[in-house]
């Protein structure tokens, strides 16, 4: 059986995304015939100001995670982009990641692809959803088949206590949490099966032609 193969770029400031980013690493993986590599993407911030901000600290705990290129996204059968929320949209290092795949683009070398999104924000209100949709904005434009999480996965549905996770993708409430709660990371590791899932079964299709 062919080997479907999934990539997560996120970026990650404080640690949450990347704990997200493992979660749904951990869901494809769990998906028969799938393999997940996890990727960050480039840095923008000086050094000194990710010092001030106690940012250097967490992001040492995914240092070890490869940087990504435009070109490594080109083989993968899906995606799957993790990112804070900043203002209600997307951080601008994944922005700036995105706008350097315009040769890519055009050369259509993300069509078909499956692609997906999870995010985070500092607040329960602070712009998860428009940081979903408007993502998948790029996705459309790029070909890709976008992919969320139905409410079959009802984690998404708890009332009991704050939480991320809609129907857009997995998301992280990050504000005064050292790390994704059980309920967010249970939506995640489902967003992960989901994709990979989907990416296997129409990588079989096109197989067999």
């Amino acid at each position: 059986m062919t080997q479907t193969t999934v990539q997560i770029v996120f970026y990650s400031m404080y640690g949450h995304i990347h704990r997200m980013a493992e979660a749904v690493a951990e869901g494809v993986r769990e998906t028969e015939g799938a393999e997940a590599r996890l990727l960050q993407v480039p840095e923008l911030v000086p050094d000194d100001v990710l010092e001030k901000s106690g940012a250097s600290e967490a992001r040492g705990a995914f240092a070890h995670v490869p940087v990504a290129t435009p070109d490594d996204l080109v083989e993968p059968d899906a995606i799957i982009f993790g990112t804070p929320t900043r203002y209600g949209n997307m951080c601008a290092q994944m922005r700036n990641f995105l706008d350097q795949f315009g040769p890519l683009w055009m050369k259509g070398a993300f069509e078909g692809k499956v692609g997906s999104v999870f995010a985070s924000s500092n607040t329960q209100h602070g712009g998860q959803e428009t940081t979903l949709a408007s993502f998948h904005t790029s996705l459309f434009h790029l070909g890709m088949i976008v992919a969320g999480v139905p409410y079959s996965e009802s984690r998404q549905m708890t009332t009991d206590e704050i939480t991320g996770g809609t129907p857009y993708g997995a998301t992280t409430v990050a504000g005064g949490n050292d790390r994704p709660s059980d309920n967010e990371l249970a939506i995640a590791r489902a967003q992960g099966r989901r994709v990979a899932a989907i990416a296997r079964d129409l990588k079989r299709g096109r197989e067999q032609g």
